[in-house]
């Protein structure tokens, strides 16, 4: 494509007007010969340091919101905000995929990745060709799943994944939108015939500072969408549709005043099952994954499903059929009399609603594994520990994803939160010995919840990925002599 198609009227030196352009890049190491650079800024990195080494690797010309102090190797395309040309330009290389495709954003601080995996099976099983996007990777029909570096990816590589599923004939699209990808401008130019609210609590702090920040992140979404798909019972989506354009569906677990409500509530060892009910119609749900909290991703999704125009009897028989996600309320099949649930619960609130949820079957003692992970929200920490030893009856201890911090250092910002508590604590920093040490400790009837991973196969330390599948040790240890 040519650049002055691509830039379609932005200001560039006339020189370059005619350059073609073969890739956008906004990393220099995947820059090649007729590559755009876009350098923009990171949490760590600063692409414009970058820019020499994506015109050795080729690039013909650098797109940067900051002006050049001496000249740079390669022509350069001024801009007012980098992210935001880097979105739309994106677009227009990618043949702006989003056009053909009706969009689904979710956001929230728990249940994002449950509520977008429910919802694109709804879509799917109704007969749509529907493809995911978020924590787990990006989920195309007939392909395996594609692993994502980040919840929501960069508009660059969104938009080249929006395009896949354009050619792959879907005709609808649900993706995690993160409050970072909100702030950061990652959904640029994206318009979403619906968005979907989970609920709002505690984390990433150390990226918005305060509350009221991280919520007006949040709310970004809503200016963006035709239908906001509200959590009635979260006082939080007043705030996010306030004075915003969209129209809005809500959903309740506790209130009539809801647009869709669930009633006749039965939570059972493996699934949940309720009567939900919008606009004079009813319908019986039964979802296999445990908890009250599933109740509110049902409701999500279903309203969701609603909101594209998808019939309550029709999303609700699809739900039917749909399984767990991985790494969320997980059974992991093991010979013993106890059982062992992976979850990837990294705050207080989905901490305790795995929790509250395995307490409602467990025959036995609660064990809860858990950790926080490093270069993040340092104070959730305490409440961590503390929301622990409130819902376990053993407490162990141990790494995350450490990162770049001291894994004792993370364990001793825990401890606080389990003073007080005539709990027993282990602390135990390697997760390997960790699992095998709650594994050892349980009895029949007990139930080992391991908490903090979920999905994830890899353990970040010291900034490296180390392989770790706690599947894989969970039958490791059972494969012991």
């Amino acid at each position: 494509m040519k650049l002055s198609v691509l830039l379609q009227g932005m200001p560039a030196p006339a020189e370059v007007a005619e350059l073609e352009i073969s890739s956008l890049c906004y990393d220099s190491r995947k820059a090649k010969p007729g590559s755009l650079f876009l350098a923009i800024r990171g949490l760590a990195q600063d692409g414009n340091t970058y820019i020499g080494a994506a015109a050795e690797k080729g690039a013909v010309a650098v797109v940067t919101d900051v002006q050049p102090e001496t000249e740079l190797p390669i022509p350069h395309i001024l801009v007012p905000d980098a992210r935001a040309a880097m979105a739309h330009l994106s677009a227009r290389f990618y043949g702006n995929p989003q056009d053909n495709l009706t969009l689904v954003g979710v956001t929230g601080t728990n249940g994002k990745t449950t509520v977008a995996n429910l919802l694109g099976g709804i879509l799917n099983e109704c007969g749509y060709k529907c493809g995911i996007i978020g924590t787990v990777g990006v989920i195309l029909p007939g392909l395996k799943t594609i692993p994502l570096d980040r919840t929501t990816p960069e508009s660059c590589d969104l938009y080249q994944i929006l395009a896949q599923m354009r050619e792959r004939g879907c005709t609808h699209a649900v993706m995690e939108v993160s409050s970072h990808a909100l702030e950061l401008m990652r959904v640029e130019g994206l318009r979403f015939e619906a968005g979907i609210f989970t609920n709002l609590t505690q984390d990433h702090l150390d990226f918005h500072g305060t509350m009221e920040a991280y919520l007006a992140a949040k709310a970004k979404l809503f200016e963006v969408c035709k239908t906001a798909v509200m959590n009635f019972d979260d006082p939080a989506w007043e705030v996010l549709v306030a004075g915003k354009p969209c129209q809005v569906l809500t959903y309740s677990q506790e209130s009539l005043a809801a647009t869709l409500i669930a009633k006749n509530v039965k939570l059972m060892q493996n699934q949940v099952t309720f009567d939900s009910i919008v606009r004079g119609s009813i319908a019986r749900v039964s979802l296999g994954i445990p908890g009250l909290f599933s109740v509110y991703n049902a409701l999500a999704a279903i309203g969701g499903a609603l909101a594209v125009g998808v019939p309550l009897e029709a999303a609700a028989l699809a739900l039917a059929g749909l399984s767990g996600i991985s790494g969320r309320a997980e059974v992991v099949p093991v010979p013993a009399e106890y059982t062992v649930l992976i979850d990837y619960a990294h705050t207080p609130d989905s901490m305790e609603n795995i929790l509250r949820a395995v307490r409602g079957f467990a025959e036995g003692r609660v064990i809860g594994l858990f950790g926080c992970g490093g270069d993040r929200d340092r104070t959730k920490r305490p409440l961590m520990g503390r929301t622990g030893a409130q819902h376990c009856d053993v407490c162990i201890v141990t790494s995350d994803n450490p990162r770049s911090e001291k894994p004792r250092a993370i364990i001793e910002d825990i401890i606080p939160g389990l003073m007080g508590f005539d709990k027993p604590v282990h602390i135990i920093t390697d997760r390997r010995e960790a699992i095998a040490f709650a594994l050892r400790l349980a009895d029949p009837g007990d139930v080992v919840v391991l908490m903090g991973k979920g999905h994830e196969t890899y353990q970040e330390i010291d900034g490296r990925k180390h392989h770790l599948d706690e599947r894989e040790v969970v039958a490791e240890y059972f494969a012991r002599p």
